[in-house]
């Protein structure tokens, strides 16, 4: 069966929505199984999950998509299961993807009920107007609560309670209703077979051999193998050298037609001209950009550094091979007084940022420093009050006495929790300088919390004290709201009088006391004691708002004398007292790799 002999009514597109760790990796691959896709031999959990830090975290990073071939009541149909993240970070990825399907699976986990992220995705699905198949999964566990987890499925979408399709990946069960429910309710895409080819991207990935393989799915038109095509956004055109399908490897076929998914190789080698939510289309035939396209901005900036800076080249080539694979990834080299040469990394969130981390040590083993993360500011200055300056860096602040005003991003943020912990987290929020704007109850026993906060006090600590003030029940969705008008200063962190400018920040005027304290106070504990006495400071600009100091370590010169004339001692001591003062001149304080990392476990 060859998909372009299959009519577009029986073409089937959907995605996956759940929360992390809801199961819908382990449900995919029970539809693979089921579909005879993928054979009992082959088949290893998260089939789709093909990094290692996908299988150990549990949760899917990069989207992915696969086609399947079902015989339903005797006819032929094709199901696209195009797979995406949960996670809050790769949210543009998810609109995407959801762009590109007329139905959505909702996979609900039947022990811990609906979660923040669940509900933030299915909005995005709503707006797109898609097909929403409500799924109870995990039914096989002890702990599972199908009637109370049925209650709020239909409170949040008003589906009848027999609709709901009660599933368990692990055992299989349901999943024949779950392709009986694609095929019978998801519509079959909408698109003019006989229009000008328009086609829109929804992922990418990098091969070493044959360049990015850029992932599309047909609106209208056809494309066939060799045509050269045109990617709108970036005014990049290229030879189709290759199309096809995506089973479990890619499959090359002759021609794509409307409503289809596939992928186009033309030897592109960087990833920056293949932008997902691009428009592809023919240059012979062209046809208008699709709607909806945004270049994906970092949220969070940290500076990367080799701990040894001999590896800074080894650093520069590990960097440029992730961004091949993650095109969200953006750097630029940037040197530090305290750490040497290395770069200012911009993420799209923190878990991005913890991968990227990851990723660098396991796959090109290089172990590195990173600095304090912190977002982009706005400074707006009296010469020119319209016009604003970004901010990336603390060491870009400008002159304080030039400054007009500062903006800092804020977010709206949701929180789903039970009722036990509300009066805690609200002490969070407001803690981190957030106003609650809404509160609902879900159920009798789960809440859910709106507040506006400023993204940069959600980088720190906020979701492990969350996690840990919730005992783990709490979950966590946000979406940026724009920028507000914020009291902002640079604190600079001083040792023995020397600016160690890793260890800058921006902080909000009202935190600067109580942040510059607990600083000092981590960096004592944590820098080795010196021959010499050591001043830890925290300072806004040549006001010092607190210190810390690390004492001598001190050899008795006195032990030798026993008896005689106290003078024989004070000038003994003297003498040790002006060669620790000359020491002080010429001594450097080493600090420690893990004293940068310090600032983020403030409260620990």
């Amino acid at each position: 069966m060859y998909p372009y002999l299959v009519s577009m009514k029986n073409i089937r597109n959907f995605c996956i929505i759940a929360h992390i760790d809801h199961g819908k990796s382990t449900l995919a691959d029970r539809l693979l199984q089921t579909t005879g896709t993928i054979s009992d031999r082959d088949l290893q959990e998260q089939t789709l999950d093909d990094m290692d830090i996908e299988r150990e975290r549990g949760i899917t990073i990069k989207s992915h998509a696969i086609q399947m071939e079902y015989n339903y009541e005797g006819e032929d149909y094709i199901l696209n299961l195009i797979d995406t993240p949960g996670h809050v970070d790769f949210s543009y990825e998810v609109s995407r993807s959801i762009a590109s399907c007329e139905g959505a699976l909702l996979i609900v986990d039947a022990t811990q009920g609906i979660q923040a992220q669940t509900i933030s995705n299915l909005y995005l699905a709503i707006e797109n107007d898609l097909e929403i198949i409500p799924v109870m999964n995990k039914m096989d566990l002890q702990s599972a609560m199908p009637e109370e987890v049925k209650d709020q499925i239909v409170d949040l979408i008003g589906c009848d309670r027999e609709e709901i399709i009660s599933a368990s990946g692990k055992t299989g069960l349901g999943v024949e209703e779950v392709l009986k429910a694609v095929i019978e309710r998801v519509p079959a895409p909408v698109g003019d077979p006989t229009a000008p080819f328009q086609a829109l991207i929804f992922d990418s990935v990098f091969d070493s051999y044959r360049g990015i393989n850029a992932y599309f799915k047909v609106l209208n038109g056809e494309i066939k193998k060799g045509e050269k095509v045109k990617f709108i956004n970036t005014d990049k055109e290229y030879f189709a050298d290759e199309i096809g399908t995506l089973k479990l490897t890619q499959e090359p076929k002759p021609v794509i037609k409307t409503g289809d998914v596939g992928y186009i190789i033309s030897g592109i080698k960087v990833a920056k001209e293949v932008k997902v939510g691009d428009t592809i289309t023919t240059v012979a035939n062209p046809a208008e950009a699709i709607q909806g396209f945004e270049d994906v901005k970092p949220m969070v900036f940290a500076g990367i550094y080799p701990v040894d800076t001999d590896e800074y080249e080894e650093l520069r080539d590990a960097m440029e091979k992730l961004q091949l694979n993650d095109a969200s990834l953006t750097f630029e080299p940037e040197s530090s007084a305290a750490l040497g040469f290395g770069f200012r990394c911009g993420f799209l969130g923190m878990l991005h940022m913890e991968i990227i981390q990851e990723r660098l040590e396991r796959e090109f083993d290089m172990t590195v420093i990173t600095t304090v993360p912190n977002v982009s500011y706005h400074a707006f200055l009296t010469r020119d009050k319209e016009t604003p300056i970004i901010v990336n860096n603390p060491i870009d602040f400008p002159d304080p006495s030039m400054i007009h005003r500062m903006e800092e991003p804020y977010i709206k943020a949701s929180v789903i929790t039970k009722a036990d912990y509300v009066g805690s987290i609200m002490s969070l929020c407001i803690e981190k300088r957030g106003e609650l704007t809404n509160q609902v109850y879900l159920t009798t026993d789960r809440v859910e919390l709106n507040f506006n906060v400023p993204l940069a006090e959600i980088v720190f600590d906020f979701y492990d004290r969350l996690k840990s003030i919730s005992r783990g029940y709490a979950s966590f969705d946000y979406h940026p709201i724009g920028f507000r008008e914020s009291q902002l200063v640079k604190m600079d962190i001083l040792l023995n009088g020397d600016m160690v400018d890793a260890l800058s920040a921006l902080v909000h005027k009202d935190n600067a006391y109580e942040l510059g304290k607990k600083i000092c106070k981590k960096l004592r504990e944590l820098i080795p004691r010196q021959q010499f006495a050591i001043a830890i400071q925290a300072a806004i600009g040549s006001k010092i708002i607190s210190r810390e100091s690390l004492s001598a370590l001190r050899k008795d010169v006195t032990a030798k004398c026993y008896g005689g004339d106290i003078s024989r001692k004070r000038k003994l001591l003297e003498k040790q007292k002006a060669g620790k003062k000359k020491m002080k001149q010429i001594g450097n304080v080493e600090i420690p790799p893990k004293a940068f990392l310090a600032v983020l476990k403030l409260n620990d």
